[in-house]
Protein backbone atom coordinates (compact mmCIF):
# COMPACT_ATOMS: atom_id res chain seq x y z
CA UNK A 1 0.00 0.00 0.00
CA UNK A 2 1.21 3.56 -0.87
CA UNK A 3 1.32 6.51 1.29
CA UNK A 4 -0.41 9.50 -0.26
CA UNK A 5 -0.45 12.75 1.03
CA UNK A 6 -3.58 14.37 2.47
CA UNK A 7 -4.02 17.75 0.73
CA UNK A 8 -7.66 19.40 2.50
CA UNK A 9 -8.02 21.83 -0.54
CA UNK A 10 -7.27 19.22 -3.16
CA UNK A 11 -11.44 18.10 -3.21
CA UNK A 12 -12.15 22.09 -3.10
CA UNK A 13 -9.59 22.74 -6.06
CA UNK A 14 -11.25 19.43 -7.87
CA UNK A 15 -15.02 20.90 -7.27
CA UNK A 16 -13.89 24.33 -8.79
CA UNK A 17 -12.33 22.88 -11.70
CA UNK A 18 -15.27 20.25 -12.49
CA UNK A 19 -17.51 24.25 -11.97
CA UNK A 20 -15.26 25.53 -14.07
CA UNK A 21 -16.15 23.09 -17.32
CA UNK A 22 -19.61 23.34 -16.60
CA UNK A 23 -19.55 27.11 -17.17
CA UNK A 24 -17.19 26.98 -20.40
CA UNK A 25 -19.40 24.24 -21.50
CA UNK A 26 -22.14 25.95 -21.44
CA UNK A 27 -21.30 29.97 -22.24
CA UNK A 28 -18.58 29.26 -24.80
CA UNK A 29 -17.75 32.62 -24.53
CA UNK A 30 -16.01 34.29 -21.74
CA UNK A 31 -18.16 36.67 -19.53
CA UNK A 32 -14.78 38.44 -18.20
CA UNK A 33 -14.86 39.63 -21.80
CA UNK A 34 -14.99 43.59 -22.05
CA UNK A 35 -16.43 43.68 -24.69
CA UNK A 36 -18.78 40.50 -23.87
CA UNK A 37 -22.53 41.30 -25.64
CA UNK A 38 -25.69 39.83 -26.03
CA UNK A 39 -24.71 39.02 -29.74
CA UNK A 40 -25.09 35.90 -31.93
CA UNK A 41 -21.74 36.08 -32.66
CA UNK A 42 -18.32 38.03 -32.62
CA UNK A 43 -16.14 38.68 -35.30
CA UNK A 44 -12.25 38.21 -34.91
CA UNK A 45 -9.54 41.17 -35.29
CA UNK A 46 -5.89 41.76 -35.17
CA UNK A 47 -4.80 44.52 -33.73
CA UNK A 48 -1.28 45.80 -34.32
CA UNK A 49 1.45 48.10 -34.16
CA UNK A 50 2.84 50.39 -36.99
CA UNK A 51 4.98 53.82 -36.93
CA UNK A 52 2.57 55.86 -37.48
CA UNK A 53 -0.70 54.08 -36.76
CA UNK A 54 -2.64 51.51 -35.34
CA UNK A 55 -4.71 49.28 -37.15
CA UNK A 56 -6.99 46.80 -36.50
CA UNK A 57 -8.35 44.31 -39.45
CA UNK A 58 -11.75 42.95 -38.66
CA UNK A 59 -13.01 39.69 -40.37
CA UNK A 60 -16.40 40.18 -41.90
CA UNK A 61 -17.32 37.44 -44.01
CA UNK A 62 -20.90 37.44 -45.47
CA UNK A 63 -21.14 41.48 -44.36
CA UNK A 64 -21.78 44.05 -46.49
CA UNK A 65 -20.27 47.29 -46.05
CA UNK A 66 -23.34 48.97 -45.70
CA UNK A 67 -24.16 46.62 -42.56
CA UNK A 68 -21.03 47.88 -40.33
CA UNK A 69 -21.45 50.58 -38.35
CA UNK A 70 -18.13 52.75 -36.85
CA UNK A 71 -18.08 55.02 -34.25
CA UNK A 72 -16.19 56.53 -31.18
CA UNK A 73 -17.37 57.92 -28.14
CA UNK A 74 -15.13 58.64 -25.05
CA UNK A 75 -12.14 57.29 -26.64
CA UNK A 76 -14.32 53.60 -26.92
CA UNK A 77 -13.75 52.81 -30.94
CA UNK A 78 -17.40 50.75 -31.41
CA UNK A 79 -17.86 48.21 -34.45
CA UNK A 80 -21.30 47.34 -34.83
CA UNK A 81 -23.52 45.20 -37.36
CA UNK A 82 -25.27 42.74 -38.23
CA UNK A 83 -24.94 39.37 -40.84
CA UNK A 84 -28.29 38.35 -42.40
CA UNK A 85 -28.82 34.81 -42.80
CA UNK A 86 -29.95 34.09 -46.69
CA UNK A 87 -32.73 31.22 -46.11
CA UNK A 88 -32.40 29.38 -49.67
CA UNK A 89 -32.38 26.45 -47.72
CA UNK A 90 -34.99 24.49 -45.43
CA UNK A 91 -34.02 23.87 -42.21
CA UNK A 92 -35.26 20.55 -42.33
CA UNK A 93 -32.67 20.08 -45.20
CA UNK A 94 -29.67 20.87 -43.33
CA UNK A 95 -27.35 18.23 -42.36
CA UNK A 96 -24.90 20.78 -40.39
CA UNK A 97 -25.08 24.23 -39.78
CA UNK A 98 -22.39 25.93 -38.25
CA UNK A 99 -22.04 29.66 -39.05
CA UNK A 100 -23.44 31.98 -36.57
CA UNK A 101 -25.55 35.20 -37.87
CA UNK A 102 -27.11 37.94 -35.78
CA UNK A 103 -25.86 41.51 -35.35
CA UNK A 104 -22.31 41.20 -33.36
CA UNK A 105 -19.92 44.70 -31.23
CA UNK A 106 -16.41 45.00 -30.81
CA UNK A 107 -15.65 47.70 -28.39
CA UNK A 108 -11.68 48.82 -28.21
CA UNK A 109 -10.57 51.39 -25.99
CA UNK A 110 -8.05 54.37 -27.73
CA UNK A 111 -5.57 56.50 -26.52
CA UNK A 112 -7.07 59.79 -25.19
CA UNK A 113 -4.85 61.75 -27.37
CA UNK A 114 -6.12 60.05 -30.22
CA UNK A 115 -7.84 62.37 -33.33
CA UNK A 116 -11.67 60.82 -34.61
CA UNK A 117 -11.37 62.69 -37.61
CA UNK A 118 -7.72 61.14 -38.77
CA UNK A 119 -9.06 57.95 -38.38
CA UNK A 120 -9.31 55.74 -42.44
CA UNK A 121 -11.66 52.54 -42.80
CA UNK A 122 -11.69 50.64 -45.98
CA UNK A 123 -13.73 47.19 -46.26
CA UNK A 124 -12.58 44.98 -48.98
CA UNK A 125 -13.00 40.79 -49.58
CA UNK A 126 -14.87 40.62 -45.80
CA UNK A 127 -12.03 42.43 -44.08
CA UNK A 128 -12.85 45.65 -42.81
CA UNK A 129 -9.28 47.62 -41.91
CA UNK A 130 -9.23 50.16 -39.25
CA UNK A 131 -6.02 53.28 -39.62
CA UNK A 132 -5.71 55.35 -36.35
CA UNK A 133 -3.08 57.64 -36.78
CA UNK A 134 -0.99 58.05 -33.47
CA UNK A 135 -1.07 61.35 -31.96
CA UNK A 136 2.09 63.17 -32.66
CA UNK A 137 3.71 62.43 -29.10
CA UNK A 138 3.65 58.70 -29.46
CA UNK A 139 5.10 58.57 -32.78
CA UNK A 140 8.90 57.46 -32.21
CA UNK A 141 10.99 60.35 -32.98
CA UNK A 142 14.45 59.43 -34.26
CA UNK A 143 17.51 61.70 -33.97
CA UNK A 144 20.85 62.25 -35.89
CA UNK A 145 23.83 62.37 -33.80
CA UNK A 146 27.29 63.50 -35.18
CA UNK A 147 30.19 61.76 -33.67
CA UNK A 148 33.22 63.86 -33.90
Amino acid sequence: MALVRWQPYGAVASLQDSINRLFHDAFPRSLADEDFALSAWKPVVEIYDKADAIIIHAELPGVTKDDVSIEIKDNVLTLKGERVEVKEVNEDKYFRKERSFGSFYRAFTLPSAINPENIKATFKDGVLEIEIPKPEEQKPKQIQIKIE
